[in-house]
């Protein structure tokens, strides 16, 4: 039994700078893996394309196909030509979507912003805290043709450079638009790498959560269980689950890839006891004490100091396990964050 630590503050750990990293790498399978037993705190270092070696037949990858959408767009007001940038988070009926504005103080009910010279335009129809607003939007053609060519891809704020190539913040089995963030543990998959997976009897599971901005957002309450998740939807399909369900009934293993992964697999198991077909949106929050019942296996990026992410890690392992792991990842110059370095976090018992 771990020694539950509810503080924020008991999640915090010193990260140079430098380690964030900035850029992907040219081959996604080059990224080290720090592999960490969660049991004994047991630490081996490896590159991710030896994630292989961890996997066993009749085992499976749950892997979420949501596509990040080109979601920041940069505009101007129609009545002063002031700029404004709007980073698009949910849609929420036709053409009426949820966004993030900057300066927000600038648009109000009743403000229209123009995209590319006219081809997009969105008048404000409702202000929501923390800079929110509700937009309808007005086109021509096919919104989604139009969001490709105009936005851009909405990276970390803690990512400053510019990337080359949009594609390499998509994971390599996106396929439902939706997302304000990319599932970045799934971003080390290549389409080989998944094939060698296949062959080697491991079972590839899609599911769907669209990544919302909460997953930036720090924890601000002191006490954990003060805290308020934003809400994110999910998919997991009959075929998926049926799977899920036949792999665990034959002794194999599930790995979640991705914090997002694991939280909509926890959302299932907590509501329905089982695998089942489902959709809904979920806020759940994950942390030491929480018992997690849908996952053998945890593969993950390096996450920020005091952040949801690493106290949903510690409820797989322990606190302190996993802050060892990450004071070792950073004495070892690992790249931390989005475009950073993986994580393979194993049990050796099956889940029952």
């Amino acid at each position: 039994m771990q020694d539950i630590q509810l503080n924020v503050n008991d999640y915090d750990f010193e990260l140079p700078e430098e380690l964030i990293a900035q850029v992907p790498l040219l081959d996604r399978t080059s990224s080290r893996l720090l592999v960490l037993d969660s049991e004994t705190g047991d630490i081996e270092h490896r590159h991710f394309r030896d994630v292989l070696d961890y996997l066993n037949e009749g085992d499976a990858l749950v892997v979420n196909d949501s596509r990040v959408l080109p979601a920041r767009l940069f505009g101007a007001k129609q009545e002063t030509g002031g700029k404004v940038e709007l980073l698009l988070l949910k849609q929420t009926e036709d053409d009426v979507w949820e966004a993030l504005v900057k300066p927000a103080k600038k648009v109000r009910v009743g403000s229209i912003v123009e995209f590319g010279d006219g081809l997009l335009r969105a008048e404000c129809v409702e202000e929501l805290p923390e800079g929110g607003r509700r937009f309808k939007f007005d086109y021509d053609g096919i919104f989604y043709e139009i969001l490709d060519e105009l936005g851009t891809m909405p990276l970390p704020p803690y990512i400053r450079e510019q990337l080359d190539d949009q594609d390499r913040y998509q994971t390599v089995y996106a396929r439902e638009r939706g997302s304000a963030a990319a599932p970045t543990a799934g971003l080390h998959f290549t389409e080989e790498l998944l094939e060698a997976a296949k062959a080697k009897g491991v079972r590839l599971i899609p599911l769907t959560l669209h990544v919302g901005l909460g997953t930036f957002r720090p924890v601000t309450a002191d006490s954990i269980e003060e805290h308020t998740m934003h809400s994110e939807y999910f998919e997991l399909s009959a075929e998926s689950a049926a799977a899920l369900r036949e792999i665990r009934a034959n002794g194999g293993r599930i790995f979640a890839v991705g914090t997002t992964s694991t939280r909509t697999l926890e959302t299932i198991m907590r509501d329905h006891g089982d695998f089942v077909e489902s959709s809904g949106w979920t806020d759940i929050f994950i942390y030491p004490g929480v018992e997690l019942k849908a996952i053998d296996g945890l593969i993950t990026n390096f996450h920020l100091p005091k952040s949801t992410l690493v106290m949903l890690v510690s409820a797989f392992a322990t606190r302190d396990i996993i802050l060892h792991a990450y004071r070792t990842a950073v004495a070892e110059r690992y790249r931390f964050f989005s475009f950073g370095d993986a994580m393979l976090i194993t049990r050796k018992e099956v889940t029952k």
